[in-house]
């Protein structure tokens, strides 16, 4: 059981993530954690914020930090991955994982929208990117992939990368966060995972947001307790 957990990363006073975590520990009779926002925008800025809280510790991470506690905390993502969302520390151990991917093939069921055989159009390259590429793949789904900040480079997902056709969903996942504002793509249906304060529950970013959490709380926080 966690002495504390929240959200980690720049900006996160928007997150609804602590809230996530208050109503699952809830549900699951798991709740005297205390919720922490840790602010950091680099990797020396996290150990500071982190090393005065003594017990053990669940964190969502979010930007800019998907990438560098995989080195300096010995923790690794999925393949090809390469960077994770989700840290644990337990008797002073840590263990994280990415939800990203996961979380993004759940909402896109919630929302009815079945990966196998559907088309994703995809603008990015980054950590979230390369989860949800993987993780589209294995479902059986395609990528067309548009180059944004920087391109998609080559992972698990290769095979299912093609060069045309009709996308059932775009997302821009260089959009700002916390609500920035998304190039418009050529698909069906085009969603966002940036939310800002006041953010609807039938939005997409908050439905992946709830479904990463869930797939955190299955995987990494609390696999003993999943149905």
């Amino acid at each position: 059981m966690a002495d504390y957990w929240g959200i980690v990363g720049y900006p996160v006073s928007h997150s609804l993530t602590p809230r996530l975590f208050a109503a699952v520990g809830e549900y699951l009779k798991m709740n005297s954690a205390q919720q922490v926002f840790l602010e950091a925008n680099g990797i020396a800025e996290f150990e500071s914020r982190v090393a005065v809280l003594e017990g053990d510790l669940w964190l969502s991470c979010t930007a800019p930090l998907k990438h560098s506690p995989q080195d300096r905390l010995g923790v690794s993502g999925p393949d090809g991955v390469n960077a994770v969302n989700q840290l644990k520390r337990v008797g002073g151990e840590w263990s994280g994982t990415s939800t990203d991917g996961v979380g993004f093939v759940a909402a896109c069921r919630h929302i009815g929208i079945e990966p196998d055989g559907s088309i994703l159009r995809m603008r990015g390259g980054g950590s979230a990117a390369r989860a949800i590429a993987a993780a589209w793949a294995a479902e059986g789904g395609r990528i067309i992939p548009e180059e944004g900040r920087r391109p998609l480079i080559s992972g698990p997902w290769d095979s299912a990368i093609i060069d045309g056709g009709e996308a059932t969903i775009g997302i821009d996942l260089d959009a700002a966060p916390a609500g920035g504002d998304s190039e418009t793509l050529d698909a069906d249906m085009q969603v966002s995972i940036s939310y800002g304060d006041g953010a609807s529950t039938d939005e997409f970013a908050v439905i992946m947001v709830a479904a990463q959490h869930l797939e955190a709380w299955k995987s990494i926080f609390a696999p003993e307790r999943a149905a």
